[in-house]
């Protein structure tokens, strides 16, 4: 009989869900009142931690045999707080599963169902929560941009759109090139076509954005404040999500189309190491030995 691996886990993600359908993974039960009371804590082989680090996720850290975490960031944290040894924590970054399509039909096939011209470069914004992902700062750097033919994809829930409906009014040189989309069926396909991704977010746990957006060709920005930043060099990175000389990097890369298109390519080499199937060899040859 084949010894199986435990997990356990704060929040799923694409690649625990995929590892789940291994026969050699099984999913640590959460205890009830009985087994509690009756039988000795059981803690999993591997802990997947994201997250803020509480009492619970620190004694499942120091119980695993190795802990996955999602950025150096919080396994530098978590090696302070913990005190563990750094041969049991290693740093998978989220994963990606991804249709990829060549980008210029599918910008063709959105141009012409927005009725924009083909050559109008796009910068796209999209998240969760539109206010701690920084949609303010993203349309006070935009309306400080020179380029004269662009348009802004702004795509989200119904909610964080007709919020945003109310701000735009702020923005009059950006109200004929603001479009939004709520609940739009294909986001991949806005991230295929779009030239600029930019996102100058509050928010700290790593962005899997980014890396969808560099998969599919965009030139990223984004902050230090988020955990992404691991994965961007100096120039995708914005001091803060105020960051006023992102504008000017926009202009330059936008009246540049050969550097456009050289950090786009670079940037889709990057992402292909977080492809779903890449990040699940990696995490099977770390639990092999388990």
């Amino acid at each position: 009989m084949m010894n199986k691996i435990t997990i356990s886990y704060k929040s799923t993600s694409l690649l625990i869900e995929e590892l789940k359908k291994q026969e050699n993974i099984k999913v640590l039960k959460k205890r009830n009142l009985l087994s509690s009371l009756f039988s000795k804590k059981k803690y999993a082989d591997v802990y997947f931690h994201t997250g803020i680090l509480d009492e619970k996720s620190i004694e499942n850290i120091k119980n695993a045999k190795i802990t996955i975490t999602n950025s150096f960031d919080l396994m530098n944290k978590i090696i302070e707080k913990t005190k563990i040894s750094q041969e049991k924590i290693k740093v998978i970054y989220p994963s990606i599963n991804i249709e990829y399509k060549k980008t210029k039909e599918v910008k063709e096939k959105l141009c012409e169902e927005l009725q924009i011209d083909l050559d109008t470069k796009l910068i796209f914004f999209t998240a969760k929560n539109f206010k701690s992902s920084g949609v303010k700062e993203f349309l006070d750097i935009c309306s400080s941009i020179n380029y004269s033919n662009f348009k802004i994809i702004i795509a989200g829930e119904k909610k964080q759109i007709i919020n945003l409906n109310f701000q735009i009014s702020k923005y009059s040189n950006l109200q004929d090139r603001i479009i939004l989309l709520e609940n739009y069926s294909n986001i991949d396909d806005l991230f295929l076509a779009s030239d600029i991704f930019l996102l100058p977010t509050y928010n700290k746990s790593f962005s899997t954005n980014i890396i969808k957006a560099m998969y599919c060709k965009c030139v990223v920005f984004v902050s230090l404040d988020n955990d992404a930043k691991e994965i961007v060099d100096v120039f995708a990175s914005m001091d803060s999500p105020t960051d006023q000389s992102i504008a000017f990097k926009i202009d330059a890369i936008l009246l540049n189309e050969n550097d456009l298109k050289m950090i786009q390519k670079e940037n889709r080499k990057l992402a292909l190491e977080f492809t779903l199937q890449s990040s699940l060899e990696k995490i099977n040859h770390l639990i092999k030995n388990v």
